[in-house]
């Protein structure tokens, strides 16, 4: 019984993948869309262009960043478990860390895309 679902199965699977590959617009000639795009470089010109170190910046500051709402966001759940006022120190401090950082990126100049 299962080994006839599973063939049943697989005939489907692969009579759905036939019928998308065979009704698929795709273009094998138009070269610019096969290339893979990264961040705006040209892929068919060279690899050893130079790389702008403030667009570097930006996206680390972004990481950070982002990965600062992937530690907030726990606080939450142990807001019921612990006593606010603790809760509210650890927060801040955190905080407070992430925009001495921001305002020390800020000073040096690595937030002014223009010279």
């Amino acid at each position: 019984m299962i080994f006839c679902m599973a063939m049943i199965l697989f005939t489907i699977t692969v009579i759905v993948m036939s019928l998308a590959s065979l009704l698929s617009k795709k273009d094998i000639n138009d070269r610019e869309k096969s290339t893979p795009f990264e961040c705006g470089f040209d892929p068919s010109s060279s690899a050893r262009l130079p790389f702008s170190l403030r667009f570097f910046l930006i996206a680390v500051i972004f990481l950070i960043f982002d990965v600062e709402i992937a530690l907030l966001l726990p606080l939450i759940i142990v807001l019921s478990y612990t006593p606010v006022l603790w809760w509210f120190y650890v927060a801040a401090s955190f905080l407070v860390i992430l925009l001495i950082g921001l305002y020390h990126e800020w000073a040096q100049g690595a937030l002014n895309w223009a010279n």
